[in-house]
């Protein structure tokens, strides 16, 4: 076992908590280990008044915590599962997921209870093409907006009225004590979460075995295996912030049951699927899910909107 390691993250005020939680979790069982943090501000951090969708995606966020494991500035990298690639780079491997928090979507507004109670053309702020196609199928009447920043930011921008409402990740407000700023919470069949929303997890080199047993009791195997499901679903389809895609898997009685969506960016056209299979195949089920998915036409629509995005 390593007698001291480095952990790259973000500095965001949720990263750093994230980071700090996981420092926390090995300090815990290895007593005798030292962890420092080395806080880093990515792409993703800096280029704020653009959607991902057109600056690079979500790579954006972990590619500067990649290049410091690389270098041997660190040794592992926490994240926020929603923000990781479908694909990681070549040498590089997701090494413990943790169990999940609320993956649920969280309403937060000052003047009202919930998204149906808003009046017509109220302006509603996300960052997430997930969640504006989903609102725009539902509620067609809103003015759905994009909104970027960190937590603090966006709830800054509600709170200065720029907003009626915004949508954050209820893992995230419930994480950094913003809990009573959330005034529902959208059930899965309202708005599917996004792919391993609500989910922490540690990214190292690979061929690090005493990283891989010194992080292995963090794993939360059927949050791993749910995550497995629903990131290999998107990867099959290709997916990433370029589309409406969402994808949110659970464990019942030793079984994974999937579900998933594919939207155009005006929520008008939607293609959904489910797919069920063993804990111990979850890939499969993703696939399964993926395919589903395709025979509708869902590949094609993904290459209309990423044409469209270039």
């Amino acid at each position: 076992m390593p007698e001291k390691i480095i952990i790259a993250t973000r500095e965001s005020q949720l990263a750093l908590w994230q980071a700090e939680h996981v420092k926390a979790r090995l300090l815990a069982l290895n007593p005798g280990l030292q962890v420092e943090l080395l806080g880093m501000t990515t792409q993703g951090d800096q280029i704020l008044d653009s959607p991902l969708s057109r600056i690079g995606g979500k790579g954006l966020f972990v590619k500067e915590l990649e290049v410091a494991m690389e270098e041997g500035r660190a040794d592992l990298a926490v994240h926020s599962i929603k923000d990781v690639p479908m694909d990681l780079p070549a040498g590089f491997e997701l090494a413990a997921i943790l169990e999940r928090e609320d993956p649920r979507d969280a309403f937060v507004s000052s003047q009202y209870a919930s998204l149906e109670v808003l009046p017509p053309n109220a302006r509603v702020g996300t960052s997430s093409l997930r969640r504006q196609a989903q609102i725009r199928a539902r509620l067609p009447h809103l003015n759905v907006d994009t909104l970027r920043g960190n937590v603090n930011t966006r709830l800054r921008k509600l709170d200065e009225g720029q907003y009626a409402a915004i949508l954050l990740a209820a893992a995230g407000l419930k994480r950094l004590g913003f809990e009573s700023r959330i005034r529902a919470t959208l059930a899965p069949e309202e708005s599917l979460p996004a792919v391993g929303q609500g989910a922490i997890g540690i990214e190292i080199r690979s061929g690090r075995p005493d990283l891989a047993a010194l992080l292995a009791p963090l794993n939360h195997p059927d949050t791993a295996a749910c995550v497995q499901a629903e990131r290999a679903m998107s990867r099959k389809l290709h997916g990433g912030c370029q589309a409406p895609i969402g994808g949110y898997a659970v464990v019942r009685d030793g079984r994974i049951y999937l579900r998933a969506f594919v939207a155009d960016l005006e929520g008008i056209r939607f293609f959904r699927a489910t797919a069920e299979g063993d804990l111990d195949a979850p890939e499969a089920v993703g696939h399964a899910a993926a395919d589903e998915l395709i025979a509708q036409g869902a590949d094609h629509l993904m290459a209309e909107i990423i044409q469209r995005t270039k």
